[in-house]
């Protein structure tokens, strides 16, 4: 295998690092050929607090991934999550030189739309076109070639704190590997689990996470709004263990096996055992008691999403409903318990849109490390796709500004 036919994605989690190899097709597809899993200690709620555990549970994943696929892994496209994650909307205009829309038009656009103020702590991550306007002509995706003197653009700019996407990077680094791009973990879990029906009549993406939940909202086959909120499935295990007094690693192994977040889908005389603190017997429990302790965590953590779509403006349009994705989205009576916060039609998502060792990776916990393979498949395919690639920001103002003058010099040329 060339070197060049390998995409490997790495999903960063707070509860997980995974590692997933693919080995991109002739025809555009992509074939997993390797996966490792690591368990994460080194984060919390999505942000790197621990640079050398996260190196040393990076290095576990890989080693994993590399022994399954039989080939050595030098490059990942990581993704980024936390409550540090800032999403909004803005707006370019430029005059069309010449008569057509050339590339350079297009970029010159984009970089109008992001001129905006952010302060010097934070980083744009991602510039996402939602749509073009040639001459009040709207609805454009692709405005390559055509006649006009007025070229706007709509964009969704995502930006993140400079620090988190920093000692993302330096983990890598430290393991080993290059960066070849760092991506909100909400749009690369969209590239594996929603179609493109959906994403035309208007979708929202719910990736409950250990640490973070994210939020993505699709319409007219762009994204519209993002947001990511601190709470996540370690919240629900953090009240098993406080509620039934257990220790951590029981209390995730009974919300795994047992846990469910409508307390009437469970009969009242099942019983689970429950591990106690402190080499003291195991207890027999009800498992309406569990459910009893999950539902209002589960109930709090849909409602936040539920406000964040309200305060959007985009409910209303969101033909398609809510797609859950991520670990704890298979929690039982998730999805009903979804459906009836959010009053609107519910489905578990699973990766899709992959061939080769599919069944490995068959499963909702997966779905940001194959979004992350997909979206990395995507980049080499159509270099300009995503709104251009991360880099994490120069020091020296001097080079800043060398760079900048040099850029004229060769648009001048």
């Amino acid at each position: 295998m060339a070197k060049s036919d390998i995409i490997v994605g790495l999903d960063i989690g707070t509860t997980k690092i995974c590692a997933v190899v693919g080995e991109a097709k002739e025809d555009g597809l992509v074939d997993i050929i390797g996966v490792g899993t690591s368990p994460s200690t080194g984060l919390r709620r999505g942000v790197v607090v621990n640079i050398e555990q996260t190196v040393q549970s990076i290095k576990k994943a890989l080693e994993e991934a590399e022994l399954m696929a039989g080939c050595e892994i030098h490059s990942v496209y990581a993704g980024i999550a936390g409550s540090h994650i800032k999403g909004f909307n803005s707006h370019g205009v430029i005059a069309v030189k010449g008569g057509e829309v050339t590339q350079k038009d297009v970029d010159r656009v984009i970089e109008a739309a992001k001129a905006v103020a952010i302060p010097l702590d934070r980083e744009v991550i991602h510039t996402l076109p939602q749509e073009f306007i040639v001459d009040d002509q709207r609805g454009i995706a692709d405005p390559l070639g055509m006649a006009g003197v007025r070229l706007e653009v709509k964009v969704h700019i995502v930006t993140g704190a400079v620090t988190s996407a920093q000692n993302i990077v330096r983990s890598c680094h430290r393991s080993g590997l290059d960066v070849a791009d760092i991506v909100l973990e909400s749009l690369a879990s969209s590239k594996s689990v929603l179609s493109d029906e959906e994403r035309e009549i208007g979708v929202c993406l719910v990736d409950l996470g250990g640490g973070t939940t994210d939020i993505a909202i699709f319409s007219k086959d762009s994204i519209k709004h993002t947001a990511v909120l601190a709470l996540g499935g370690n919240n629900l295990t953090n009240d098993i263990a406080f509620g039934l007094r257990t220790p951590m690693t029981s209390a995730e192994k009974i919300k795994i096996e047992h846990g469910c977040a409508l307390a009437e889908m469970v009969k009242v005389d099942e019983g689970i055992e429950v591990p106690s603190v402190g080499g003291r017997d195991s207890r027999a429990m009800s498992k309406r008691v569990l459910a009893e302790i999950c539902e209002p965590r589960c109930e709090e953590i849909l409602a936040l999403v539920d406000q964040e779509l309200i305060k959007s403006g985009f409910k209303n349009q969101i033909a398609a409903g809510v797609v859950l994705t991520g670990g704890t989205s298979l929690i039982a009576g998730m999805q009903d318990l979804a459906e009836q916060v959010f009053d609107l039609p519910v489905r578990i998502g699973y990766p899709e849109y992959v061939g080769g060792l599919y069944d490995m990776v068959n499963n909702p916990k997966y779905a940001t490390a194959v979004g992350l393979l997909l979206y990395g498949a995507e980049k080499r395919q159509v270099p300009n796709s995503g709104g251009g690639d991360f880099r994490i920001r120069e020091d020296n103002v001097f080079n800043r500004i060398l760079g900048r003058m040099k850029k004229w010099f060769v648009d001048i040329a």
